[in-house]
């Protein structure tokens, strides 16, 4: 059976624990770098990470675009957007289409 987890600050993360999620705080982009790692070798199908602390492991992050699990999913920490999540949403989008039919501008 698939997991899935979420990887953040600790005041950003422990909500997610009421939902079922697993929780695993991280207080620094090491930290971080690891956590993601193991989750990926530890069958978590879905990996929640915030925005903030995904600034910080964003190579690492992208050893895992292409592959089909675990999907991780930038989402928005206590300090609000940085709108990594939307810049992956553009890159997806135009590397499918060709061209940013979503935010052009």
């Amino acid at each position: 059976m698939y997991k899935i987890g979420v990887i953040g600050e600790k005041d950003a993360v422990l909500g997610f624990i009421a939902l079922g999620f697993s929780v695993f705080p991280a207080e620094n982009s090491e930290q971080a770098a690891e956590t993601l790692r193991k989750l990926a070798q530890d069958r978590y199908a879905v990996i929640y990470i915030t925005e903030q602390t995904a600034a910080g492991i964003e190579q690492e992050i992208d050893k895992y675009r292409e592959s089909r699990f675990p999907a991780v999913i930038p989402i928005p920490g206590i300090q609000g957007s940085l709108g990594i999540g939307m810049n992956g949403i553009r890159k997806c989008v135009e590397k499918a289409v060709g061209a940013d039919i979503l935010f052009r501008e």
